[in-house]
């Protein structure tokens, strides 16, 4: 999202724009869904050996970042995934991986951060609970500590929409423990573990898959837990921002591409001898959608700077884009399905990928009406404090 200016920087674009180009094009999304799968595990390998997985995790612990802000470069990878709908656990184990990393003791973890960066391991964050919004430090899950040997935690509830649940090897489980449910907490939980249940979840999108996870007295050792009570509201409202500013980042490419087809399409396209993008109707139509889609790429790039900078902004920031894109969004691609007319709605035109994609990451991590809430306290708060001096 930012401007890609050092040669380590322009090597990495172009490395993953050409990745992307020949192994996930928009052919592959569709063969992945006619066999049913999510994605290719020795793909998503591939893919981090291009360096993806180890953006957000220091060097001493096996990472580090192309241009300094791991933030930012991960945000140019998930604008170029939006480019073709790439499949992929991108978000999920870059969200674990953040908390791993920025834990008071990370090193307690490293085997696992190892085996998440080669792309061995996968890994999701299940947070969002059914029949529930989002609130993330609000979770019904809990963890009560055990008095076996040895000496651990028994969680019991359940997860749902967790992304690439069922193909994953552990969760990073969000619950509530502590004296009468004080505390939250975030949990290693193997997915092969006794008491785990995963039951997958149809999604709009044709190879983002989601699952529901119950857990039934599952049994997990006391160095399963990531990071402690005390730290563990910050490192969720971190790992929150960052699957936000991804989604926004990632939609972001995929309104430019949808846009710039649909641009060339009505160009091409001509009626009464005239192309259509010559109709002052549909330049009016273009111009409100070029509008739009620049407000969506200035509110993500404001967005990913003041989370990869830990401004005490950067929760606000995050709400604004997701909030805005998240509206936005589907307005734009819709207007596009409109302008190619009757073939914007077959199976065989491409845009019903994108729109899938994008209406699904509508609902994910808050929408527009739980950010606009979020933005609305916020400012609520600031203005209080203003006036109170």
């Amino acid at each position: 999202m930012t401007a890609v200016d050092s040669p380590e920087k322009i090597l990495f674009a172009s490395t993953t724009q050409a990745f992307l180009h020949k192994e996930a094009p928009l052919r592959r999304v569709r063969e992945l869904h006619a066999d049913g799968q999510s994605f290719d595990r020795a793909w998503w390998r591939r893919a981090a050996e291009l360096g993806w997985t180890a953006l957000l995790v220091p060097e001493e612990l096996g990472g580090g970042s192309v241009s300094g802000s791991g933030v930012e470069d991960l945000a140019m990878v998930a604008e170029q995934l939006g480019k073709t709908v790439a499949p992929g656990p991108l978000y999920p184990v870059s969200v674990v991986l953040s908390a791993l990393a920025e834990c008071a003791d990370p090193h307690s973890h490293a085997d696992t951060i190892e085996s998440l960066i080669s792309g061995e391991t996968v890994a999701s964050w299940a947070v969002c609970e059914p029949g529930r919004g989002w609130a993330p430090l609000d979770p019904s899950v809990t963890a009560t500590e055990t008095t076996e040997t040895p000496a651990g935690y028994r969680i019991h509830g359940s997860k749902d929409r967790v992304e690439a649940g069922a193909q994953s090897d552990v969760l990073l489980v969000v619950a509530r423990c502590g004296p009468h449910g004080s505390e939250v907490r975030q949990f290693l939980v193997p997915t092969d573990a006794p008491g785990v249940r995963i039951t997958p979840q149809q999604s709009v999108d044709l190879v983002k898959q989601y699952a529901r996870v119950d857990f039934d007295g599952v049994v997990v050792p006391r160095s399963a837990a990531v990071g402690g009570a005390a730290e563990t509201a910050a490192l969720i409202e971190r790992q929150s921002r960052l699957a936000q500013v991804l989604q926004c980042a990632e939609v972001v490419g995929i309104l430019q591409t949808v846009f710039d087809f649909t641009v060339q399409w009505a160009l091409d396209r001509h009626t009464f001898g005239r192309p259509l993008a010559s109709y002052q109707v549909l330049k009016h139509g273009f111009a409100d959608m070029k509008l739009w889609l620049e407000a969506c790429r200035a509110t993500t790039a404001a967005a990913v700077a003041d989370l990869a900078a830990r401004s005490p902004n950067a929760g606000l920031s995050a709400s604004i884009a997701k909030s805005y894109v998240g509206e936005m969004a589907g307005r734009i691609v819709q207007a596009c399905v409109q302008m190619h007319g009757g073939i914007g709605v077959t199976w065989e035109h491409d845009l019903h990928l994108y729109l899938r994609r994008v209406t699904l990451y509508r609902a994910m991590f808050g929408t527009p009406e739980e950010h606009n809430l979020r933005v609305y306290a916020a400012e609520k708060a600031a203005r209080s404090t203003t006036n109170a001096r």
